[in-house]
């Protein structure tokens, strides 16, 4: 991804760098294990530790020569090898034990499990960040009323904090999707070619395996099941998706006709090189973009599953790409969304003025029920109420009180003019908000 949309820790993640120290890691291991059952000498798998951790003290790091690697791998052809070659330029002789009865897939599907779980934490943690966000704004505005839509169009009450409490449950939703989509990909192949362990002892995977903190791959081929991937690629899907459902709202919300959130407007900035009035929703508008990137990348995840027999390398470049810009990309838009709730301006003063824009017809189902407990059949009561409210809609100017006054002045609706006013009580449509925080954030709330 471009630096614009990006953040330091998890473009880390997919360096060079970190991918070589992963892979040097994995061959090391594996090595101490191999050590242990004989097959070589305990003298080498010590000395490449030796060699490397004293490297790593010195540097901070490993230390390895990407260049370098770069540079084997334009005569080699094939990156493993080239990394071998340079790890045998460290090391010295001893390096020749490193590799022992593994395949190339070994190292590299291991290590992109490494980097998805990885990746994994740091979304979870974004994910953190933007529940805490939205739970502090659903209390301040748990009782903010405003206008509910339905196909934008005016319907019945409820209030912005409801609103930040869905969002809230569909994050918490994600949440546990990310963290069983992270245990789906956690998994170690050190199976040797086609994944029949016909030359290294199924131990040094479960070994291996401990040592990065992954579970054991039951059956693999020569690659790790492209169906985990799919699973994970498809979770980031929904959890962008989730992000543009909230940047969408915002978007409509902040309409000049409509003005009941907006997004934090910081001194200093311009909203128009042209037109220097402008407020425009440009995060949540560039939220709903990386949304699509993020979703974009599903579709090749998922067609990576079917690989030809025991394996085919037509998954690698699509994972090349799409593992680190998916993650990039929903790593920068949480952490976007999260600025985004934490200062969004809520203006209630709006939400009430709109709420009460077409003279109470919000409560039209209010009076539907009444009629029909009144003894109207709802064939009735559904003519009665739809006549009144359609004079409402097609009034000019002030419609304070009107949709009532019209059904007071209705001959076939025999209400009293109390029993109709009692109709026209706005905290009737928000008994129930307790309840509806205690199930999303438990009790107390």
């Amino acid at each position: 991804m471009i630096p614009r949309y990006s953040r330091p820790e998890m473009v880390a993640n997919w360096s060079p760098e970190a991918r070589f120290a992963i892979w040097f890691e994995i061959e090391a291991h594996a090595t101490t294990k191999l050590a242990d059952l004989g097959v070589v000498p305990k003298d080498a798998a010590q000395r490449i530790w030796e060699v490397m951790l004293a490297r790593k003290a010195e540097h901070g790091d490993y230390h390895f020569d990407v260049d370098r690697i770069d540079e084997i791998e334009r005569t080699t052809k094939h990156d493993v090898i080239a990394f071998l070659t340079h790890l045998s330029e460290i090391v010295g002789p001893e390096a020749r034990f490193v590799h022992q009865g593994m395949t190339s897939s070994d190292i590299l599907d291991t290590t992109l499990s490494v980097q998805m779980a990885h990746a994994a934490d740091l979304l979870l943690a974004d994910i953190d960040a933007l529940l805490d966000a939205l739970k502090r704004r659903a209390l301040e505005h748990k009782h903010t009323i405003t206008i509910g839509r339905s196909h934008g169009i005016h319907a019945e009450p409820t209030t912005f904090g409801v609103k930040l409490a869905e969002a809230y449950a569909e994050f918490f939703r994600n949440r546990a999707r990310l963290v069983a989509a992270r245990a789906e990909i956690a998994t170690c192949a050190i199976s040797g070619a086609i994944g029949t362990f016909a030359n290294i002892n199924p131990s040094v995977e479960e070994y291996v395996a401990e040592q990065l903190g992954l579970a054991v791959e039951p059956v693999s081929t020569q690659v790790i099941p492209r169906d985990r991937h799919a699973m994970f690629f498809a979770t980031l899907g929904v959890i962008a998706s989730s992000i543009e459902r909230v940047a969408v709202e915002i978007r409509h919300l902040q309409r000049t006709e409509v003005l009941e959130a907006e997004e934090y407007f910081s001194p200093g900035q311009k909203g128009s090189s042209a037109m220097p009035h402008k407020r425009n929703p440009v995060l949540t508008e560039n939220l709903t973009g990386l949304a699509r990137l993020v979703r974009g990348m599903v579709t090749p995840a998922l067609e990576n599953v079917a690989l030809w027999h025991e394996r085919d390398i037509s998954h690698s470049s699509v994972e090349r790409m799409i593992g680190p810009d998916a993650t990039i990309t929903l790593d920068f838009a949480l952490a976007r969304l999260t600025g985004v709730i934490d200062k969004l301006l809520v203006y209630p003063q709006n939400m009430r003025r709109n709420l009460d824009l077409l003279g109470g017809l919000h409560n039209s189902q209010r009076m539907l029920l009444a009629l029909t407990q009144a003894g109207y059949s709802r064939e009735d009561s559904y003519a009665a109420v739809q006549r009144n409210a359609m004079k409402v809609w097609q009034m000019e100017g002030d419609r304070t009180g009107q949709f009532a006054e019209n059904l007071k002045n209705d001959p076939e609706v025999t209400l009293s003019n109390e029993q109709i006013d009692a109709m026209f009580d706005d905290a009737y449509h928000l008994k129930h908000v307790d309840t509806i925080f205690t199930r999303v954030f438990g009790p107390a709330q």
